[in-house]
């Protein structure tokens, strides 16, 4: 049966190797020898799979520009689930990257008819606070897509090259899904090409920190990408090829003459492309097509790069929901309750003490554990100590849950601190209450 991945349903991913198959993501762990100072996601497998993702590590050693980009859609209390995509988008931002946060203001009103005044309260209170308080620096962008005029601008461009058949056939619109709605979902790839407008430094890598059930979101923005070229470069055996995708002959005349300027002599214009014989790297080709797409006023833009990372288990079992309070814990719940949601949860332990004993418990199975795992310890040998100890029986249940629930009661506490000083400089980041 194949993976559906819907960006507003509830999905559950029991097999993530399937979507390297089904959707063409790439395996995390090919990449990961090539960065220097990983996340602990990264190195604990929890970050799973990529597209495109060379492009902003090779960016990111050879200290280029690249950006890192992703949103939320204030239509809940922010979870650990979101806690998870601040942490990568405040690791990029510390690693050379231009960080860009959306609050999906539009989106939530279309898709959940949240009004404008909850949403802006929800994504200062809930979002906004949080970010800050993990870390997020001031030199990024938080923005509310209704008040971004360039988000909104090129929502309507990028609209101009989308159809209905597309937007259907990936996120199954139908004649009774409202407009509005449609209109999110180009808004949404705006939001994820806008960090390469020019206003924003040009064309450059930019990653996309997602779950896979954005994944729709990320594949249509990329083929939008590509159709706002007006070039596409491709490497011959012996020379390079630019055909004209959306340039007339007057642009195609100046593109020669451009290559001339930038060196090439070996350069020979057709009705529809160019051949450049002399051209002994396409990348660099590809690079200066960039450039001279914006100077003529277009974009020329490259295909967003995306991590994603593995779905928290939820604390009752299955996937971990804003729609259920007791299978999450909420960054500005009471620290008491989420610890008394923690000594509830499920675990992978035995059906008895003396079962556990003999058989060993299974954590790989146990929520408790993957708090631990995803959030409440970065000590590896830690970790590594809980798991064995739990596979041998040697460690029982209740010992986990008491240090979780103490450990995340000490983390949310800390965390609201930093909350309430982060209100304090909600100026620093342009944001107003």
């Amino acid at each position: 049966m194949a993976t559906k991945l819907d960006p507003w349903g509830a999905v559950s991913i029991d097999d993530y190797s399937k979507l390297f198959e089904e959707f063409g993501i790439s395996s995390f762990e090919e990449i990961l020898p090539q960065i220097d100072d990983p996340h602990l996601y990264m190195k604990r497998h929890i970050i799973f799979g990529h597209r495109d993702y060379q492009s902003v590590v090779q960016a990111m050693n050879e200290k280029k520009p690249f950006a890192v980009m992703s949103g939320f859609m204030p239509s809940g209390r922010v979870h650990l689930g979101g806690k998870m995509v601040m942490e990568e988008i405040i690791w990029h931002q510390k690693h050379g990257g231009d960080a860009f946060v959306a609050i999906a203001d539009m989106e939530a009103h279309s898709v959940r008819g949240i009004s404008w005044q909850r949403c802006k309260e929800m994504g200062i209170e809930e979002y906004v606070l949080s970010l800050i308080a993990l870390g997020f620096e001031p030199t990024g962008h938080i923005y509310f897509q209704s008040k971004s005029q360039a988000v909104r601008d090129l929502a309507f461009e990028l609209a101009a090259a989308a159809r209905f058949s597309e937007l259907a056939a990936i996120y199954g619109f139908s004649g009774e899904t409202n407009v509005a709605h449609m209109v999110s979902v180009m808004v949404q790839s705006a939001d994820i090409l806008h960090p390469q407008l020019a206003e924003n430094g040009g064309p450059k890598p930019v990653v996309i920190p997602v779950g896979s059930d954005q994944d729709a979101h990320i594949r249509l923005t990329r083929d939008l990408a590509s159709r706002m070229r007006k070039f596409l470069v491709e490497e011959r055996e012996g020379y390079v090829s630019l055909r004209g995708k959306a340039a007339g002959s007057d642009l195609i005349e100046a593109a020669a003459a451009h290559l001339k300027e930038m060196g090439y002599k070996k350069v020979k214009r057709y009705e529809e492309h160019i051949d450049v014989f002399d051209a002994k790297d396409a990348g660099r080709v590809e690079e200066l097509m960039r450039e001279f797409e914006v100077e003529q006023g277009g974009y020329g833009f490259m295909p967003p790069a995306s991590l994603y990372h593995r779905f928290m288990t939820g604390l009752t079992g299955g996937k971990m929901s804003s729609s259920k309070p007791d299978s999450h814990i909420a960054l500005t719940e009471d620290p008491e309750e989420a610890a008394k949601k923690v000594m509830r949860a499920l675990t992978g332990g035995r059906q008895s003490l003396a079962e556990q004993k003999k058989l060993g418990g299974e954590p790989d199975k146990c929520t408790v554990y993957e708090l631990m795992l995803f959030h409440l310890s970065d000590d590896e040998d830690e970790l590594k100590e809980i798991f064995e100890e739990c596979k041998s029986g040697e460690r029982m249940c209740g010992t986990c849950k008491k240090e979780a629930a103490e450990r995340i009661k000490q983390f949310l506490t800390e965390h609201q601190r930093e909350r309430e000083i982060a209100r304090e400089r909600l100026p620093e980041y342009g944001i107003k209450k």
